[in-house]
This record gives structure tokens, C-alpha cells and sequence, in this order.
């Protein structure tokens, strides 16, 4: 049986790839010296590039491939190759791994561009058409490196991320970056007003990002309010009924009991004992669905290790996921995530949002789940799935009582495991798409 690639021996074949692409193509490196200004603009350019970013269903989104794409364009592939390798220092703040594998892929990806444009080179400058298709390589690099770096880390197959991830806002995004690639490859032509209006295409371009960060966090932002007031308003209309019938069938059991049975005839006496019965288990009844519209969450007194709870769940989801071949698949974070929270009842939501999504997919279909940590340091864990997804009219009702998609479903288990995350101080989240569900907890993390 053949091993899987790691991810640290994929990353060691882009780098032998970049080295042996430098080693071809020395002659024209040798032949072209680029303009230092324009080297450090780039390299300046690429840093600053990747700091801001635009979430997506599986990973992020920067303005890298800009610099990278323009680098392609205007330089040999050894000068490509060292903006490339710069563009990493902007997620520093994310850690030395991800500098690294962020280095090695964004160099693989400009020193190709940079090769297949070194073959038009005459002398005089790179016509359109040789530009387009440099960049055109290298975006279609940029896509299956990084398709085959997430697939490599996390054991997803390539065409789940490609369908999860290559949305028609994806491919927008990249008309975008090769868009301003180009323009900034004419406008860079080593001038001072090159210069100017190399750097005001790349303010606009961060104004612009920036822009669209923010509606995608409002957009959240008012979801996550939409949510919490269907549920607040479902939740309230709930305990208000339950308690009002409680106190009736209370009293009704109350007077039941004080009837003497044996002052009764045998067929009147187990009538008696029917009905006190059946009011009594209506009681308990109500006493359970008023704790599942607000439960009473009892924190541990201790952290509680929240890729602890994905594995246990995980291990009681296996046999509903065997009946229809799903892959059950766990990607956990090496980061410590310990939250405040009550063990039993966040088991019960993983559990939850695990069989949803069992249920959700086909046969042989995929489900993973994933922990790790918000930008805000909260710990978090997702549940993603393959399946159908859901519409934009769905979307607006999934946190409802008894609203479900599935035959013969309650749908009571979004609209409790909805109200515990919110007990906990936390979050559940929607954010998924049209092409599969993926579901978010979102948990304070133990203080101490």
C-alpha cells in the first residue's frame, strides 16, 4: 500500500521544483538583471498585500497573487522567486509554520509564472497575449497548489475542496487579482509616476478588500442577529405555554390525588390511577421541554478539552455513519483549546450536528470535523459536510422549533443545540453554502 504524501515532503518537492526551474532558467537570469527598485517595490508590495483577508468556506483569501502575478510579469524567475518568498511575512501573526508553507507555495507559484513569461522574452517588453498567459499559468498554479496543499494536510479529497471552495465569487476574486496584476506590470515601468501609480493600484486594492471584509462581517454580523432573535422569540413563546400548562395540569394532578380510592368501585378506581398517571408523565413532559428551551448548563469546574468532546462524539456518531458508508474524518488542532462549558451538554450538540450531517449527505458521502482557534482566540469547532447544502429560504429558518429538511425529523435538535451554545456565552453558526453544510461552535475559552 502506497503512504500518503505528508505535507512536510509535498512542500519539499515545490521547493526542489523551484530550485531546478532557477537552475534552467539561469541563463536568462543571468542575461536579464532586473530593476532593484522595482524588486523592492514588489517584495514590499507582496508583504503588505497579504495582511488583509476575505474569509471562505475553507481557508482565506489575500491580495498576494497581485504582487505575485506581477512579479511574474516584470521579473526573472530568481527575483519572482524572492517576492514570493517575502509575500509570507504577511502572516507572521499566524505563526512560523504557516510562514513557511506560505513562502515555499507563494515562490513555487511566481517562479513559474516568471518562466513561461522568460520564453517571450526579445528584449523589448512583454507583449498582452505572453502576459495574459503568464498569469494564466500562474493562477492555475496558485489553484491546484494550494488545492493539493489543503488536500495533503487535511485528507480531503481535491474535488470536495474544489467544490466547496470554487464558488462564482472564487473565480470573481482572481478576475480581480489578474486584473490588477497586469495593470500593475504597466504601470511599474521603474518611473517615479510608475511608482505613484503603482502604489495608488494597490491602496485601491486594499480599499477595496477592506470593503468587502466588512460586508461579509456585517452580513455574519446580522445573521447571527437574526438568529438569536427568532430563537429568543421561539424560546420565550415556548417556556410561557409550558409553564402556563404545567401550573393547570399541576393542579389537576393535585386534586386527582386527593381522591380516596378505595372509596371508588374497582373500574372508577383504575380510571383514577390512569389519569394521575398520564397527568403526571404530561408534567415530567413539560418540565423536559421547558429545559430544552432554556437548558441549565452546570460548567466543569475544570477546562474542558473541546478536541476531547469532537472525539467522543465522534466515536458515537461512527455506527449511524456506517449504515451509509460516510466517511467520518477529524482534523484537530495541535493548539491547546480548552473552553468553559458544560461537558454532557456540548457532547449532545457535536452528537447533534454530527447526525445532521450523516443524515444530510448521500451514500458514501464525507463528513469532517474540525477544531482550532478564532482570530479573537476563542476556541472553535466546525462540521462539514458534502451534501446538498442549504437554500437561502432554509437558511432563514434553521434555528426554528421544528423546522427540519429530513422525513420524519423533529426539528427540535438545531433549535436546542442553538439555545445551549447560547447559554455557554458561545456562538453557533451557519456557514455553509448551496454545495454542503457546515456548521460552527464558538465557545469562551476557560479563563481559569
Amino acid at each position: 500500500m502506497t503512504k500518503p504524501l505528508s505535507l512536510a515532503s509535498y512542500l519539499a518537492l515545490l521547493m526542489a521544483g523551484v530550485v531546478g526551474l532557477n537552475l534552467l532558467e539561469r541563463s536568462f537570469i543571468t542575461s536579464h538583471p532586473d530593476d532593484f527598485g522595482r524588486l523592492v517595490f514588489l517584495v514590499l508590495a507582496g508583504m503588505i498585500l497579504n495582511i488583509p483577508e476575505v474569509r471562505i468556506d475553507r481557508g482565506r483569501l489575500t491580495l498576494t497573487a497581485i504582487a505575485s502575478g506581477a512579479a511574474a510579469l516584470l521579473l526573472n524567475p530568481l527575483d519572482a522567486t524572492i517576492v514570493g518568498l517575502a509575500c509570507s511575512v504577511g502572516v507572521a501573526r499566524r505563526g512560523a509554520r504557516l510562514i513557511v508553507m506560505n513562502g515555499i507555495m507563494q515562490a513555487w507559484i511566481s517562479c513559474v509564472g516568471s518562466v513561461v513569461a522568460a520564453q517571450f522574452h526579445t528584449g523589448a517588453s512583454l507583449p498582452l497575449g505572453p502576459r495574459i498567459l503568464a498569469l494564466g499559468v500562474a493562477i492555475a498554479a496558485n489553484w491546484l497548489t494550494v488545492t493539493l496543499a489543503l488536500s495533503v494536510s487535511t485528507g480531503e479529497s481535491a474535488a470536495s475542496i474544489v467544490r466547496h471552495n470554487f464558488t462564482p465569487s472564487f473565480y470573481f476574486a482572481f478576475g480581480y487579482f489578474a486584473l490588477a496584476a497586469l495593470l500593475l506590470s504597466y504601470v511599474l515601468d521603474g518611473s517615479i509616476l510608475g511608482y505613484l501609480l503603482a502604489t495608488i493600484v494597490c491602496v485601491l486594492a486594499l480599499a477595496l478588500t477592506d470593503t468587502i471584509a466588512g460586508r461579509r462581517v456585517r452580513r455574519v454580523l446580522e445573521s447571527e442577529l437574526s438568529d438569536a432573535d427568532r430563537h429568543l422569540f421561539h424560546s420565550r413563546a415556548v417556556e410561557g405555554v409550558v409553564h402556563n400548562l404545567r401550573n393547570h395540569i399541576a393542579n389537576a394532578v393535585g386534586y386527582l390525588r386527593e381522591i380516596d380510592p378505595r372509596r371508588l368501585d374497582p373500574v372508577d378506581r383504575e380510571s383514577l390511577e390512569t389519569a394521575t398517571a398520564a397527568a403526571t408523565d404530561a408534567v415530567t413532559v413539560l418540565r423536559d421541554l421547558s429545559q430544552g428551551a432554556t437548558p441549565r448548563v452546570q460548567f466543569a469546574t475544570g477546562p474542558v478539552d473541546l478536541n476531547e468532546l469532537v472525539s467522543r462524539a465522534m466515536g458515537m456518531a461512527r455506527p449511524r455513519a456506517r449504515t451509509k458508508e460516510v466517511q467520518l474524518a477529524v482534523r484537530e488542532t495541535p493548539d491547546v483549546v480548552s473552553v468553559r462549558a458544560d461537558p454532557l451538554l456540548m457532547r449532545e450538540v457535536i452528537t447533534n450536528l454530527l447526525n445532521n450531517a450523516i443524515d444530510a449527505v448521500g451514500q458514501g458521502g464525507r463528513v469532517e470535523a474540525t477544531t482550532g482557534k478564532r482570530g479573537n482566540g476563542w476556541p472553535y469547532l466546525s462540521i462539514a459536510d458534502n451534501g446538498p447544502g442549504v437554500s437561502d429560504d432554509q437558511r432563514h429558518h434553521l434555528f426554528e422549533p421544528h423546522f427540519t429538511t429530513k422525513e420524519g425529523g423533529t426539528g427540535l435538535g438545531l433549535f436546542m443545540s442553538y439555545g445551549i451554545v447560547r447559554e455557554h456565552q458561545g456562538q453557533l453558526l451557519f456557514e455553509g453554502n448551496r454545495r454542503g453544510a457546515v456548521f460552527t461552535v464558538v465557545l469562551p475559552p476557560f479563563s481559569g
